[in-house]
């Protein structure tokens, strides 16, 4: 999955620059792809690494009950990327980690 490859690095460099509601857009076209094709699992954790950008721009907007409830679809899903298989996998770890960087970091940004 090459494309999902580019869309991850992509993803990578927006949330490291705070580029939280771009980061979500990126990775967008995937999930909705892998929802059609029926590959629910791969769906789950795209769509998890989508929301924990979503969180964190939503508590930037002051919006602190809809951002940890999004935020938990990341936490329930991230799991799901040691049963997968990934072309650059520990990307998609890397993402994982940079996620809960900033969100622990979030009243900082």
């Amino acid at each position: 999955m090459q494309k999902g490859s580019v869309g991850i690095d992509e993803f990578i460099e927006l949330i490291k620059n705070n580029h939280f509601v771009e980061a979500h857009e990126v990775l967008e076209d995937e999930w909705k792809e892998l929802k059609k094709s029926n590959q629910k699992d791969k769906a789950k954790f795209i769509q998890a690494l989508i929301n924990g950008a979503t969180a964190i721009a939503l508590w930037i907007k002051k919006r602190p009950e809809p951002s940890l409830r999004v935020w938990e679809v990341l936490q329930k899903n991230k799991h799901l990327i040691n049963e997968l298989e990934f072309l650059d996998k520990e990307k998609y770890f890397l993402a994982i980690n940079i996620l809960e960087e900033k969100f622990t970091s979030k009243n900082n940004l």
